[in-house]
């Protein structure tokens, strides 16, 4: 738990995950200072803030969105923004960071799009209770699956008290459908020997633009996201087997072990024999 004494009350937990189609980042509480502000600027995530008390306003692409308690508003990834606590009643709320494949196609089920950034909770108290359930679980062994099994609930909640509409929300999958090609590739092929020129051929792709893809959407390059992708595996298979470390190394498309050695101490944090010895 991170615990930044400012004038105002501010807790943030930031969370590491392997990239997904939907990967939560980090979430945190907020009692805001009269005017407090941030931006104008931009992040690189999509940030879903809930308002639990007072109100303020967000300024998005030349609007500007007068909010209050149980309504929530959205924040867009490489997108100017700023937002603001009222004067007289500065808001408290709760934001949520994520992203991932999925993220943008979620969002626009929920009706939450640049033109639409703002949502109404109706009076639900969904929001409180997932951030409580994360904080409860926050540093907990299975962490990581609890918090996605969350995020899918509470992107299920924005989906169902999203308006109706009688317009289909219309969802530009190509983008999404490279990446989860990509991704898919990786994990039925981990254990050959395959390179980034295997995995764009295979999807169609120039490998700049799919690496492109890959950082824009999941922050980390392809070869990296292949890397990271193998030393989890690797890491599973000194938890779950008796394989020698040589004999993990090829399973995971490693020929040499000494290099297998050196990606994971640099992935994992320690050498595969001090993981092993720590079981």
């Amino acid at each position: 738990m991170l615990l930044h004494h400012l004038p105002y009350t501010h807790y943030t937990h930031s969370v590491s995950y392997p990239p997904m189609d939907l990967n939560l980042l980090f979430f945190g509480t907020e009692q805001c200072t009269a005017s407090h502000a941030w931006g104008p600027g931009v992040r690189d995530s999509y940030i879903l803030h809930y308002i639990h008390s007072g109100s303020g306003v967000l300024r998005i692409q030349d609007k500007e969105y007068s909010l209050t308690a149980g309504q929530g508003f959205l924040i867009f990834p490489d997108t100017i923004m700023n937002y603001e606590a009222d004067a007289d009643d500065p808001w408290v709320y709760t934001w949520i960071g994520f992203k991932g494949i999925n993220a943008k196609s979620l969002m626009q089920r929920a009706h939450l799009t640049l033109d639409h950034p703002v949502y109404d909770s109706q009076g639900r108290a969904w929001f409180q209770h997932f951030y409580d359930q994360l904080l409860a679980a926050y540093n907990e062994p299975g962490e990581d699956v609890y918090a996605q099994g969350m995020l899918y609930q509470l992107i299920y909640e924005l989906i169902a008290c999203a308006p109706v509409s009688t317009t289909p929300i219309r969802v530009t999958p190509s983008r999404e459908r490279y990446l989860q090609q990509a991704i898919e590739y990786i994990e039925n092929s981990y254990s050959q020997k395959i390179s980034v020129l295997d995995i764009a051929a295979a999807v169609g792709l120039d490998r700049t633009y799919l690496s492109g893809l890959f950082k824009a959407e999941l922050g980390v390059s392809l070869q990296q996201f292949m890397i990271e992708y193998r030393m989890k595996r690797a890491l599973e298979l000194l938890h779950h087997s008796q394989l020698s470390i040589s004999d993990i190394s090829r399973s995971v498309g490693y020929t040499d072990p000494f290099l297998f050695s050196k990606m994971f101490k640099k992935v994992i944090g320690q050498s595969p024999k001090q993981t092993r010895e720590r079981l």
